[in-house]
């Protein structure tokens, strides 16, 4: 069990049964009365965000979660399916659980899995990923003016800015905690 003072950004722990993370917190010691932490908690099964507040010696009960290596296979109507890298297992994950995510998944990629009491509740893809270009239109010759964009389609599906050099079969490289361009990859 967690006492209230070892509340920090990123504790998993388990409400009512269901898995939820810290996503900030204050500690509170007013003038008069008992001193408290304000939280704010993400529902990691629904991705829902609310406050609660805990009383100083209040004990919070720690979420099991294992993070599993997995990788990629495909997606069809049950939802997107991977494979565990060591016990060579399958499981598809709903839709709604992979989310933002979805958009730089490729064929074969190496995901973390979290996992609670065997049902997943989140899939992290890599800080960076390196997705061909599918499809932009050309850059206009004197066209240069510093910081100018155009639209590309990425391979995964995704579409981003891209500067006007980028062409179509060019490989890139994303940061996709923010879905931003980085660089183009020899």
């Amino acid at each position: 069990m967690y006492d209230t003072s070892e509340i920090r950004k990123g504790l998993k722990i388990v409400i009512d049964g269901v898995p939820y993370a810290v996503v900030d917190f204050q500690f509170v010691k007013p003038g008069k009365g008992n001193a408290f932490t304000r939280t704010r908690i993400k529902n990691l099964m629904t991705g829902a965000v609310i406050d609660r507040t805990y009383k100083s010696g209040e004990k919070l009960e720690p979420a099991e979660m294992e993070d599993r290596n997995m990788q990629f296979m495909y997606k069809d109507g049950q939802g997107y399916h991977f494979m565990d890298q060591q016990s060579y297992e399958e499981m598809a994950v709903p839709e709604d659980i992979v989310g933002d995510a979805a958009k730089w998944l490729l064929e074969n990629m190496l995901v973390m899995v979290s996992v609670f009491q065997s049902r997943p509740v989140s899939v992290q893809v890599p800080n960076f990923v390196e997705i061909a270009v599918s499809h932009t239109d050309p850059g206009l010759k004197g066209d240069t003016v510093s910081g100018a964009k155009k639209v590309a389609t990425l391979a995964s599906g995704a579409t981003i800015n891209v500067p006007l050099f980028v062409n179509t079969g060019d490989v890139l490289k994303i940061d996709t905690r923010t879905g931003d361009y980085v660089e183009r990859v020899k």
